[in-house]
């Protein structure tokens, strides 16, 4: 996990979310680089399913497109190996439901993600209290994991979360699914830095942010800002090189925002 670590020594963190094989799989290593060349100092790369129930309309589509044209794990894996391949150090962070990992294996799924290059690895439905075998898998093969936790999360809960993540803490900003939103939680800043008293882990946040402004807010008061649906959206509207200069468009302006935030907070502090 020295990748991840490393990102967030040297600041708040960009991490965008993609779908792998939306629209198929040889468009996702050209959606990588793009990534990585505008700004994303980390990148979350979903696992299509299909039962995504934790999504909203817009990845549960990216899952859609990609399982038109099926493929499987080992053919993810083949993608961050090219990636890493080409020259790539960006960390990536996988994200699944646990049905496709448990069908894989734990174990094997942890060792075969750290050699083709995975950082970490999040499974939306598996809550720490039932994660011992998978939290054992992970850190025999040095696979970082990252744990779930919301606006309803209690205090002991949350200390189960950051014990099991060793990467990172996901804050989810707001009760639902995943989906683009126009306005944030009322109570989210709030919420971001009371959390960032009391994990031990970096503090990332995501659900509902569209915009560089939400990003920029964000940024504020976590150490890193997740954008999926907003990003995804661009799949449907968009296909190769126009697909390409708008990931990358979006990517640098969320990126450049939250520079923007993370100079304002050092002045503040600099100041009090």
């Amino acid at each position: 996990m020295t990748r991840i670590k490393n990102v967030f020594a040297q600041g708040k963190a960009f991490i965008p979310y993609i779908t792998a094989g939306d629209p198929d799989i040889a468009t996702t290593p050209e959606v990588l680089k793009t990534l990585a060349d505008h700004g994303a100092d980390m990148i979350e790369l979903g696992i299509p399913f299909t039962d995504p129930v934790a999504d909203g309309p817009t990845i549960q589509k990216a899952s859609e497109r990609a399982l038109k044209n099926p493929f499987h794990m080992r053919d993810i894996f083949g993608l961050t190996e090219k990636f890493r391949n080409d020259g790539y150090d960006t960390p990536i962070i996988l994200m699944s439901y646990a049905n496709p990992v448990f069908v894989y294996g734990f174990d094997a799924f942890a060792r075969d993600a750290v050699a083709a290059g995975i950082d970490a690895a999040l499974l939306t439905d598996i809550p720490p209290e039932e994660a011992e075998e998978y939290c054992a898998a992970a850190g025999k093969h040095n696979l970082g994991t990252v744990f779930l936790c919301s606006p309803t999360t209690t205090p002991e809960r949350l200390a189960r979360v950051d014990t099991a993540s060793t990467a990172y803490v996901y804050y989810i900003a707001r009760a639902g699914v995943t989906g683009a939103r126009d306005d944030l939680p009322a109570d989210v800043q709030q919420a971001l830095a009371a959390l960032k008293k009391t994990l031990q882990n970096p503090l990332c946040v995501g659900f509902g942010i569209s915009t560089p402004h939400h990003a920029s807010v964000m940024a504020r008061h976590a150490d890193g800002v997740i954008v999926g649906s907003a990003l995804v959206k661009l799949f449907e509207e968009f296909s190769g090189e126009d697909l390409l200069h708008k990931i990358a468009e979006m990517t640098a302006a969320m990126k450049d925002a939250i520079r923007t935030a993370e100079t304002a907070t050092e002045k503040e502090a600099a100041h009090a």
